[in-house]
């Protein structure tokens, strides 16, 4: 089979695979090894593959890569018998397309790709038109001029530009204008076609990497960044909780955290779209999380603006939060509730638990709701305008508590008449406390309970009394933190009398001192503390203090009292007859000059009930009785002083004696 084809003179024979005479012969169309079928004449060496031999040229085109002429199809170049490619100047022979006028040349494989005109490419980086290829079919084998990488895929090329070649990546040809970058965060970095001039002897990072291509430069802080920091040298990170991906910044550097607010010194995560730089830890912080401190969900935000927040007072550690830095706050309309990063995130203040996306968080704090409640109402009255339950069943007692206002025992009491050995009394507050409440104390929720230890008695984790009352337990794993109802009628503020300024609950107290009782904190410890410079702390116990007390030979009631101008003489507790801490706290009643102890006038066991039995205390084997003496006060067992107030008395009639509470741990010691 045979063809006349119009580059040739011969007719050009069908020849099957591997039947060429020359190993080495190309297809004069496209420049290309001869392989599997082909036509040709062996004699003259001239081969065609079999689809060039049939491609449709036209004898004369249009061409985007030379716009101004015309070209015509010759079976080769008129100059030297060899073809430049001005498209990609490299010697060829063979087929060509050609322009009389201009002498250019262009490959017939060039002449086939298809090209469309870059209208909108800036000018400010390539002063004339470029055309863009979807597909060069590896034709074009230069170098990027934007990035100095080896080109491949959709590119953007420069016909006016013969040496040195322009072409373009598509990424590198779409790249922004301008960026925001994280080493001169003051101004954006604008995209030019070629590193700035500098004097010679440069010694700057570019001039060192020979750096050719386009770069992001500051005029301003003479910083530049080439497209090889920007586009490959910085892996990126995405986490669940931020929409865009965090890149590597990939040069060790000093910042500040755009999330946490605190300095770093290595290499931080960038995020280009919001123009972030924060540390590793911070990235993959919690968009929404929960804490004790606030009964809704809290949301990071690193954009605040100055009508979002009414108050820039952080609400854990009470210091100005810098809204140009993260924070956690509030989403819910009209509150206002902000917290610094790094105290929201405190191990004393969260748990860990992270809030999903869309959480139908709590309208109402927890202990408004039904399930929560500890008693249900058997009975109702109503008492003027209200409805006030007059008989309760509550989760603690056999009984049901009836309302009463006797006047025995404190106002809007409940009490059992079911129980004939002993009167079981409940305020009604207490009555009505939830099963489960958070508490700024602790990072958990609480748990009510009357459960207490072996000996009949618990010590609260806040205050460190002893109580046998009602308490809220934390039930977590490797957690027993216990509160009594005292400390958790308590807020994270506090207005105390014994000084000028608000309070507020810090945690973390260790290396501080209480400003009532010195007594050394503890990192466990929760305090209530001055943030206005005052270095003025209580401990809880302190803070709980009540404000007044009671002295048998005394009618009036006794006031707490946090300073003493006395005389040094006049230094001594009219109880115990001992001599006081000039600044330690007192109780003092002004009419009749009485000054007493603290522990004094409310006694070592203030929340014990007189009456009640502690089973097997101190191991001993008898139970003890809680007792208050005031006017026949019997001799400590331990350490032979009158035990005045409450005190342990064992009633068995072959030991028969009483000890005060802080004695009864050398208890053994004295029967030895």
């Amino acid at each position: 089979m045979e063809i006349q084809h119009f580059g040739y003179h011969h007719p050009l024979v069908f020849i099957q695979a591997r039947t060429v005479a020359s190993k080495t012969a190309l297809c004069l169309v496209c420049e290309k090894p001869v392989v599997g079928c082909s036509y040709g004449c062996n004699q003259c060496q001239f081969y065609l593959h079999k689809g060039c031999a049939k491609l449709e040229l036209a004898p004369k085109i249009q061409h985007s890569f030379h716009p101004k002429h015309p070209l015509t199809l010759l079976s080769k170049s008129p100059y030297f018998g060899f073809g430049i490619c001005n498209f990609y100047r490299k010697k060829f022979g063979g087929f060509i397309y050609n322009c009389n006028d201009c002498s250019f040349d262009l490959h017939i494989n060039r002449a086939l790709l298809q090209s469309s005109i870059a209208a909108n490419f800036p000018n400010s980086l390539h002063p004339h038109l470029l055309l863009f290829i979807q597909n060069h079919n590896n034709e074009v084998k230069s170098h990027c001029s934007g990035c100095q990488k080896p080109i491949s895929g959709p590119i953007y090329h420069c016909s006016d530009c013969t040496y040195p070649y322009f072409n373009l990546h598509k990424e590198c040809a779409e790249l922004p204008l301008e960026i925001n970058y994280p080493y001169d965060r003051r101004h954006p970095l604008t995209l030019l076609p070629q590193p700035p001039t500098y004097p010679q002897k440069c010694s700057c990072y570019l001039c060192r990497i020979q750096w050719k291509g386009f770069v992001y430069s500051c005029s301003l802080c003479n910083f530049d960044l080439s497209l090889d920091d920007f586009l490959f040298s910085s892996p990126t990170i995405t986490v669940a909780s931020h929409e865009h991906p965090w890149m590597l910044v990939s040069r060790k550097m000093s910042f500040v955290c755009d999330f946490c607010g605190t300095d770093g010194d290595h290499t931080p995560y960038f995020c280009a779209t919001c123009h972030l730089l924060v540390h590793k830890n911070c990235i993959s912080l919690p968009r929404h999380i929960m804490i004790t401190r606030h009964r809704h969900t809290i949301s990071l935000s690193h954009s605040l603006r100055q009508n979002q927040v009414k108050d820039w007072m952080c609400k854990i550690c009470y210091e100005e939060v810098d809204i140009r830095y993260g924070n956690y706050r509030c989403p819910t309309s009209r509150c206002h509730y902000i917290a610094h990063v790094c105290c929201t995130t405190n191990k004393a203040i969260w748990d860990g638990t992270i809030m999903p996306e869309g959480y139908d968080e709590r309208s109402e704090e927890m202990v408004d709701e039904p399930w929560n409640l500890i008693t249900d109402v058997v009975e109702q009255i109503r008492i003027g305008k209200l409805m006030v339950a007059s008989e309760i069943k509550h989760s603690y007692h056999d009984h049901n508590l009836r309302l009463t206002f006797s006047g025995k025992t404190k106002d809007d009491d409940s009490q059992c008449d079911g129980c004939e050995q002993w009167k079981f009394f409940i305020q009604k507050d207490c009555a009505e406390l939830p099963k489960e409440m958070p508490h700024p104390f602790h990072k958990h929720l609480f748990t009510l309970s009357n459960s207490h230890n072996e000996y009949g008695c618990q010590c609260c984790d806040a205050c460190g009394r002893v109580h046998q009352g009602f308490k809220y337990r934390c039930y977590k794993r490797n957690c027993d933190f216990s509160f009594d109802i005292q400390c958790m009628l308590l807020s994270d503020t506090l207005k105390h009398p014994s000084h000028e300024h608000s309070l507020f609950l810090v945690h973390n107290n260790e290396g501080t001192s209480c400003s009532a009782c010195f007594r050394n904190l503890q990192s466990r410890d929760v305090a209530y503390r001055c943030m206005k410079r005052c270095d003025f702390s209580l401990d809880v116990g302190c803070a709980s203090l009540p404000l007044t007390g009671w002295y048998k030979y005394d009618r009036h009631a006794l006031t707490l009292t946090f300073s003493d101008d006395s005389e040094p003489s006049q230094f001594y507790c009219d109880l115990c007859e001992k001599e006081r801490e000039p600044n330690r706290w007192f109780y003092y009643c002004a009419d009749c000059d009485n000054s007493l102890h603290l522990n004094c006038a409310i006694g070592d066991l203030p929340y014990l009930k007189l009456g009640n039995k502690l089973e097997q205390y101190c191991g001993h084997k008898h139970p003890f009785t809680v007792v208050k003496n005031i006017w026949n006060c019997p001799p400590c067992k331990v350490c032979g002083e009158v035990c005045h107030g409450q005190a342990l008395e064992c009633k068995v009639s072959e030991y028969n004696f009483t000890v005060h509470w802080n004695c009864s741990l050398s208890l053994f010691e004295a029967f030895e």
